[in-house]
């Protein structure tokens, strides 16, 4: 299982089981067309799509002025929902998850740690294209 958080190769999708994990804000009512974008992608790259997760910031967590703040500074989400989606990738083998939102170095490592798989961006899909 390749858990390299520099970046993927362009072969990392291809043939893979895939999981498309995103953030988003309540406001954001576009969150499907870019996890569907994000799907294209992946699909572009050999990559199948298993599973999708959402994570909607609301104002019941902190107001509207928090609706763009990630949950965590470690892992972007909060930890029942890294939770939720570990235990999915586990289940079906999911070799890479795929995250809408831009993500740090050390996101990266202490997802792919608590997923058991490779994570990476959206950003680096545009990077392997090039």
């Amino acid at each position: 299982m390749r858990r390299d958080p520099t970046g993927p190769s362009a072969s990392v999708l291809a043939g893979a089981d895939v999981v498309l994990v995103g953030l988003f804000s309540a406001k954001d009512k576009e969150f499907g067309a870019k996890l569907d974008l994000l799907a294209a992608s992946v699909k572009a790259h050999g990559g199948r799509v298993v599973s999708r997760h959402v994570q909607r910031r609301g104002v019941s967590r902190g107001g509207a002025a928090r609706m763009a703040v990630p949950f965590s500074r470690r892992t972007l989400i909060s930890s029942g929902k890294a939770r939720e989606i570990a235990q999915a990738c586990r289940a079906a083998q999911v070799e890479v998850a795929v995250f809408v939102n831009p993500l740090t170095k050390h996101q990266r490592a202490v997802l792919g740690d608590i997923f058991g798989c490779l994570v990476i961006s959206g950003e680096d899909l545009l990077a392997l294209g090039r």
